[in-house]
């Protein structure tokens, strides 16, 4: 089992930075892919970006690819999400999520992953 819980949500204006984080327990953090996909009212949920475990692969979506950041520091079992230069349309909820499966690549399809957080608000403001 492992537990997500993401922070750093919160009300941002366009144009604006912030930072999420997705701290986890429970397991080895440090063997695991992460990923952070967002849903938004009445939509789909959405892959952000996810990161192997050793955090040297990443992958973003088309949508946030050159503003969003994804890192992560295996000591503090955490893994950031830095939002540069956000839009209206990055309003949403975001969860962070691991799947069951160590030493996986950088996974993109919300059903490979088996471990959800409970999410964390940003609300972009014009």
């Amino acid at each position: 089992q492992v537990q997500l819980v993401e922070s750093g949500g919160g009300l941002v204006q366009f144009g604006g930075s912030l930072r999420l984080s997705c701290a986890a327990s429970g397991r080895s953090f440090g063997a695991y892919t992460i990923g952070w996909f967002r849903q938004a009212p009445g939509k789909e949920r959405e892959f952000v970006a996810s990161i192997n475990w050793s955090g040297d692969t990443t992958y973003s979506s088309d949508s946030v690819k050159g503003r969003f950041t994804i890192s992560r520091d295996n000591a503090e079992n955490t893994v950031y999400l830095q939002m540069n230069d956000v839009r209206l349309e990055d309003t949403a909820d975001y969860y962070c999520a691991a799947p069951s499966i160590p030493l996986s690549g950088t996974l993109r399809r919300a059903n490979e992953y088996d471990y959800w957080g409970q999410g964390t608000q940003v609300t972009v403001s014009s």
